[in-house]
């Protein structure tokens, strides 16, 4: 464990749970169209995304970060949409970087990150996640609705690793009938290569991706399926808050990681907070509403006075929606994850 991640925490929510994670969203555009994010259906050449004007800028994102940071903060991830298309993407990793205390990660579909890896290494990011639901040409293709070959991305992998932004997870999204029959495939592949793949449940974020439950794949049924092939074995958290259920290969060739959002909520020990490219603070993946900290930062409150309005905000948060996703009604529209960053 990193010396950040033992920093005590600052602040907590009427859950008693910390405040050490933010996900900062660089832009609401991607050029993939997943179905279970941003399905070309809702998101067509007519969607309207967020003019540049309205996003946050480079230094006012370092600022907001030295905010999250100064209250306990200790992981800052870079998201987006995909986040390799904000122009000058190495500069605010240089910003962040400079924070002291934090960790810097990005997560990526991994389409232009051969391009970018170096870069981003040399000026200051630690880790990247790659998100690949399949190796199957074909099967990729159906899940991004794009034209873009696996081997592109495996290539930014590499690139990534090779620029020292080692360990790389592997993020796939398992979707009933879509990709499940090729999960083992992509656990097979990055055997032995130091790389952590993390296999996520289809989750009903948002309201444009049609979530049916049938639809769900459990994290017991991925590790099942993978440990009739490549015996596992249960591993411990690494820390309190880590959303991966943990198993390690049993011939010590690495881990897997199962999130398990829909079958075993790991809302308890949620500690992360995320900000959309426009400024509006987001304290669950689920939620409905967010709260503006671009107005308050363009009206010239400084850092302290934005550290008194995050405290309000995240010591009055109670969110738990994947505790109660199936105990009541939710006909509220929620945000999307392509807005909000994942």
């Amino acid at each position: 464990m990193s010396f950040a991640l033992l920093k005590l925490p600052v602040l907590v929510d009427r859950r008693g749970r910390a405040l050490r994670d933010l996900r900062i969203s660089v832009t609401d555009r991607c050029n993939f169209r997943c179905g279970y994010c941003m399905p070309r259906s809702h998101f067509g050449k007519n969607f309207r995304f967020l003019p540049r004007a309205e996003l946050l800028s480079f230094e006012e994102l370092s600022l907001l970060g030295r905010v999250f940071a100064a209250e306990g903060a200790v992981k800052l991830r870079l998201t987006g949409g995909e986040p390799l298309l904000r122009a000058d993407l190495p500069e605010l990793v240089r910003l962040l970087a400079a924070i002291p205390g934090v960790e810097l990660a990005l997560t990526t579909n991994g389409s232009l990150l051969a391009q970018h890896a170096r870069a981003l290494a040399e000026a200051g990011l630690k880790r990247v996640t790659v998100s690949l639901d399949s190796l199957d040409d074909a099967v990729f293709r159906r899940m991004t609705d794009a034209d873009f070959p696996v081997s592109a991305v495996l290539a930014g992998i590499e690139s990534a690793a090779a620029a020292g932004l080692r360990p790389i997870k592997i993020n796939v999204v398992v979707r009933r009938g879509l990709n499940d029959h090729t999960l083992v495939d992509v656990a097979r592949h990055f055997k032995g290569s130091g790389h952590v793949v993390r296999f996520i449940e289809y989750m009903d974020v948002g309201s444009t991706n049609h979530w049916r439950a049938e639809e769900v794949v459990s994290g017991r049924e991925v590790v099942e399926a993978i440990d009739r092939e490549l015996p596992l074995e249960p591993l411990e958290a690494g820390y309190r808050g880590e959303v991966a259920r943990r198993f390690g290969y049993r011939d010590g060739t690495g881990e897997i990681g199962v999130i398990t959002s829909v079958t075993q909520p790991f809302c308890g020990d949620c500690t992360r907070a995320r900000l959309t490219a426009e400024g509006k603070l987001y304290t669950c993946l689920f939620a409905t509403s967010g709260f503006d900290l671009r107005g308050p930062l363009r009206a010239g409150k400084d850092e302290q006075e934005l550290r008194a309005l995050l405290r309000s905000l995240w010591s009055a948060r109670e969110d738990r929606y994947s505790e109660q996703r199936f105990a009541q009604a939710h006909d509220e529209k929620r945000i999307e994850m392509s807005y909000v960053g994942g």
